[in-house]
C-alpha cells in the first residue's frame, strides 16, 4: 500500500451563476488528499492518513475517498470541523484563503497515529499539514518511526503566508527532508528553502546533501528534472495541452510517479537507491501525462487509469 499522510479538505471553488455572479462550490481536496485519489484511480492500493471530521464535509470527503478506491482506516476521526479553502482563480492559476483553526485535520497529535502493517511500502507527506501545529509536528514523528524500514516521498508545496513561525517550520523541515528518499520541490519550493543566488543545479545538489536520494524539481509546461546521489540527471519535457486550470497539477504528478515506480517493482529502500535512467524516465513521463489531464479540466481531478489508454 501507498499511504499519504496529510490534509483532506474542502475546496471551495468559484462557479458561475446562470443568472450573473459566481458562487462557491465545496469540492473535495488537499494536497494529500489529491494524491491519494489519484493512485486509487489509477488502480494501485492508497490509503490516506489524516485528521478526518464526523461533520458534513468530513463525510464528503470520506465518500470521494472510497468512490476512488481509496482506503480510510487509517483515518483519524473527530467531530472537530473540516478545514476549508476558499480558491481565487486568475488566468487558471490557483490562489487560496485557508479556514483551519481547531480543525480535525490540524489538530491530530502523536499519540492518535495508528501502527502501521508490513504491507505498507511507501509513505508521502507534504503540503500544508507540514506548516501548521500540532499536526506538522505529528506527521514529522510518523516519518521519523518509519523512515528506516519504509520508502518516503515528500512534496512540502509551501505557502510562505501559511507558515506562522518561519524558524520553526525550517527546522522542522530540514529534519523531515533527512528522512526523506524521494524529494519533489517546485522551482519556487527549492528558492525558497535555499534563498541565495546559486543556481537551481546546485541548490538541487544542496538537498541532495541532507539525505535524500533524489530530489524532482517541476517547472510546469517545462517539465520537471530528477538528479539523484548517484550522479544521474534526467529532464522529462511537459504535455502540451489546453490548461483549464493548475489546481492539483502537482499532487497528480506525484502520484504518477509512485504508481510508475510500483508498478516496476522499485518502491523498496535499496532500489530506491539506485534507480536507473530508464525507471526515472517512465516514472517522470507518467507523472507528467497524469498531470497534463488534470490541468485540463476544472479543478483537482486525477484521471483513471482507462482515460490513459
Amino acid at each position: 500500500m501507498l499511504l499519504c499522510c496529510g490534509e483532506a479538505l474542502i475546496d471551495m471553488i468559484p462557479t458561475a451563476l446562470p443568472q450573473g455572479g459566481d458562487a462557491f462550490v465545496p469540492h473535495s481536496g488537499g494536497a494529500i488528499f489529491n494524491t491519494a485519489i489519484a493512485l486509487g484511480r489509477l488502480g494501485h492500493a492508497a490509503g490516506l492518513l489524516t485528521g478526518l471530521s464526523t461533520d458534513l464535509f468530513g463525510q464528503q470527503l470520506e465518500q470521494t475517498l472510497t468512490d476512488s478506491g481509496v482506503d480510510t482506516r487509517y483515518a483519524i476521526r473527530s467531530g472537530r470541523p473540516t478545514t476549508m479553502a476558499f480558491v481565487f482563480l486568475n488566468d487558471g492559476h490557483a490562489t487560496y484563503c485557508f479556514y483551519d483553526e481547531n480543525t480535525a485535520g490540524r489538530m491530530i497529535t502523536v499519540s492518535e497515529l495508528p501502527d502501521l502493517p508490513e504491507n505498507v511500502s511507501t509513505l508521502y507527506f507534504g503540503g500544508i499539514s507540514l506548516a501548521v501545529e500540532p499536526c506538522a509536528e505529528t506527521y514529522a514523528a510518523l516519518m521519523h518511526r518509519e523512515a528506516a524500514s519504509r520508502v518516503i516521498m515528500m512534496d512540502p508545496n509551501i505557502r510562505p503566508g501559511f507558515i506562522a513561525d518561519e524558524d520553526r517550520y525550517r527546522t522542522r523541515l530540514a529534519g523531515m527532508i533527512a528522512d526523506t528518499d524521494i524529494l519533489k520541490v517546485s522551482d519556487e519550493d527549492l528558492n525558497w528553502i535555499d534563498p541565495s543566488d546559486s543556481s537551481l543545479d546546485d541548490k538541487m545538489a544542496g538537498l541532495l546533501k541532507q539525505g535524500p536520494q533524489a530530489v524532482i524539481i517541476t517547472r510546469g509546461k517545462d517539465g520537471a528534472t530528477v538528479t539523484t546521489s548517484n550522479g544521474l540527471q534526467l529532464t522529462v519535457k511537459g504535455e502540451t495541452v489546453q490548461v483549464v486550470d493548475t489546481v492539483g497539477a502537482g499532487d497528480t504528478f506525484n502520484a504518477g510517479v509512485l504508481a510508475s515506480l510500483e508498478d516496476q517493482g522499485l518502491l523498496t529502500k535499496d532500489a530506491v537507491a539506485s534507480l536507473d535512467e530508464n525507471a526515472w524516465r517512465a516514472a517522470l513521463s507518467l507523472g507528467a501525462k497524469v498531470a497534463a489531464v488534470t490541468v485540463s479540466r476544472a479543478g483537482a481531478n486525477p484521471p483513471w487509469a482507462d482515460e490513459l489508454s
